[in-house]
This record gives C-alpha cells, structure tokens and sequence, in this order.
C-alpha cells in the first residue's frame, strides 16, 4: 500500500474505517443517523439532487411525504457509511445471527445444471453488508468500479477478499465473463450512468436512464441466468431474497432488456426506499439532448 505523504490522508480516513468498524452496532446505527443528518444539512449539491430524483420516480407523493423520505435516505446513508465499513473492515457476527436469507436453493439448483448466475442489484446502502453475508451460503465474486486513490483501492480489495472469491473492476470484463462461463456466481449493480459504457435509455420509474447493456451481453455471451438480488434492513436486522431467474432473458432487444433489470432494481426499491443511493444524479444524461434535471 502506498505510504507516501500524499496518501497520509486517505490513510488516516482507512484508520478511521477500520475503528469504526469495531464500534458496537447499536452505537453505529446512532452515530450513523446523526452523521446522515449532518450531511444533508451540510451537502447542498447531494440533497438537491436526491430531492429532484425523488420528485421524478415519485411524483404522485405528497410533497411532504417526500421530504420525510429524503430525511430518512440521509439517516440511512449515514448508518450505510458504518455498514460499508463494517462489511470490509469488522465482523458480521450480530448481523448473521439473525439474517433472513430466502431463495438460495434457487442458485444452488442452477449451478447444479452448471450454468452460471449473475447476481443483479441495486446501490442500496446496505449492498456491501448483505454481499458479506450472503458470501455465508454461495461463493460469490463481485464487480466493482476502481477506486482513483490506490490507498483506498488496496484497502477495499483487501477487505473483500475476506469473504468474496474474486472481485473484477469494471475493466476486466473478459475476466468476469470466464468466471460466469464456468459455472460461477457474479454479482454487481448496473444501476448507474456509468459514462464511456455501452449504454442505452430505458425507463427508471417511468423517466428514460442511461442504462448500460452489461446484463444483456453477460447473459448472450455467457448463457448464465440473471437473478435479481433484494436486500434490505429491517430495525437492527437483514433480510435477503434471492427472486425467480428473468425468464426469457436475454431477448434480442439489449433496449427491452435494460428495462427489465431497472423494473427489478424498481422492485427493490420500492421494498426499502429511503436505503436506495438517492443522491447519485441517476438522470443526469438526457436523450436528444435535453437539459438535465440537475
């Protein structure tokens, strides 16, 4: 790990990770909620663009109604902060004993067939800590996006190497594709504009996202099953739900096809709104040029 003076920041912000992680789960979830109400009042640009995302997926929702929701995302982005690091950085152990997990056998049968599973979520704020968890019942490999600093790049892999048996940067598709072909577990969430991607506009609560194709071609050149994964936090406790393989997927339509997966991550979110990344600005490339909400 990179030890120079200029990653003496990033390094003491990992330190700081790593002792959070310890802390006792009661006590992160208080701290967390009061870490999220800081940000959203501190985060001008943040709240401004989780509230005009909320406006667009729930525009039939009573204003205030939508206000106490984008409160309650922040309380939650707050607690995902201690989940996050928990997840890399400390022990599972009081979120495992009392974990819901439902659909496992699903997997298992697949892999029985010895075809491939891809994973399909969204970035809720639990993703990490319910990755973790369901590494407990199927060995699953990740994709992920680099992180720019190489300390805090080192320090995630690190982390994720304590429960998932591979992890792919969204540059080593060939890699990933290989893992799928020979009968493995992927996991990722497509959910984002990610820019320079193959990406396509379909619905996202009714309002066109830049959506990558990624689902479609891993399941056309793989032949692997697209499974949505839903995770959510209830109280102090997790539940975990592996659904039905997307049938008929893929179509030969990648369009078609990216609007199924954002219907699913839909679902997901409709199950644990405020837990959903809200402030990531999700519409903000426009088709045919139009202005962006932002």
């Amino acid at each position: 790990m990179p030890r120079g003076p200029r990653h003496w920041p990033t390094r003491a912000a990992v330190a700081a990770m790593t002792l959070a992680a310890r802390l006792p789960w009661r006590l992160q979830r208080t701290l967390g909620a009061a870490i999220g109400w800081l940000a959203m009042h501190l985060v001008r640009t943040r709240r401004e663009a989780a509230r005009v995302n909320l406006a667009l997926c729930f525009p039939a929702m009573d204003p205030a109604a939508r206000e106490a929701l984008l409160r309650a995302s922040f309380r939650d982005f707050g607690i995902g902060l201690f989940e996050f690091a928990r997840a890399w950085f400390g022990e599972v152990g009081p979120m495992r004993r009392t974990a819901r997990i439902e659909g496992v056998e699903r997997i298992q049968a697949l892999r029985a067939g010895g075809r491939g599973v891809l994973l399909v979520s969204g970035h809720f704020m639990t993703l990490e800590l319910c990755g973790r968890l369901m590494c407990d019942h199927l060995p699953l490999a990740g994709m992920y996006r680099r992180y720019r600093d190489p300390v805090m790049e080192a320090a995630v892999r690190a982390g994720r190497a304590r429960y998932a048996v591979a992890m792919f940067a969204n540059d080593e598709l060939r890699a990933a594709m290989r893992h799928l072909k020979s009968g493995g577990i992927l996991w990722y969430a497509p959910d984002q504009d990610m820019r320079g991607k193959d990406t396509v506009f379909a619905p996202f609560f009714g309002v066109p996202a830049a959506t990558i194709t990624a689902t479609h071609q891993f399941a056309r050149l793989t032949g692997c099953a697209v499974v949505p994964f839903f995770h959510r936090r209830e109280g102090a406790d997790y539940v975990l739900r592996l659904g039905e393989p997307l049938a008929g997927f893929p179509s030969a339509d990648p369009v078609h096809d990216a609007a199924r997966v954002n219907a699913a991550i839909e679902d997901m979110v409709r199950e644990a709104p405020s837990q959903y990344l809200w402030i990531h600005r999700r519409f903000k490339r426009r088709p045919d040029g139009q202005a962006t909400p932002y």
